[in-house]
């Protein structure tokens, strides 16, 4: 199974290229982590249309056939032991999942009408390269739980 983040903003501090590193490399061969950069969009315009140019590269970038999943603030909230289980659902029924990560406008309507399901990690307003550690810690931590390793609030 492939997990296929695809986060727009590129050149992340190297706090944060270091924890998306260090959990992608605790989880096992046959769970790939792998991450899609989309760029900023440039240029000018408003948030709306600033937005849609970036879901034009975000809907290229998704991989054929991948269950899509949009990180949304409007989104469902998930516990990690909820988490864990969806994980474990996608692993047998043989998924490959995409999960889109916008930038500081969010994501474009035509990003969020792909998705299969929205997921909210909080309600709070978080820093986007927070995000990406938090989703990849989050990941690795319901992969555990899957392979029945003590979670500690069970």
């Amino acid at each position: 199974m492939r997990l296929t983040v695809i986060a727009v903003g590129t050149r992340m501090p190297r706090w944060v290229d270091e924890g998306v590193a260090e959990y992608g490399k605790r989880l096992p061969p046959e769970l790939k982590l792998a991450w899609r950069e989309i760029g900023l969009a440039r240029g000018g315009g408003d948030s709306g249309q600033r937005r849609d140019r970036e879901a034009r590269d975000i809907l290229k970038a998704i991989p054929a056939g991948d269950l899509v999943i949009a990180l949304d603030v409007q989104g469902r909230r998930l516990s990690t032991p909820d988490l864990a289980r969806c994980l474990q659902d996608w692993q047998m029924q043989g998924d490959n999942v995409s999960l889109l990560v916008g930038g500081p406008d969010g994501l474009a309507p035509a990003c969020l009408e792909r998705a299969t399901r929205r997921w909210s990690l909080s309600d709070l307003t978080l820093p986007h390269p927070l995000v990406r550690v938090l989703l990849a810690e989050q990941l690795y931590r319901a992969w555990t739980i899957t392979v029945n390793h003590p979670y500690h609030r069970a």
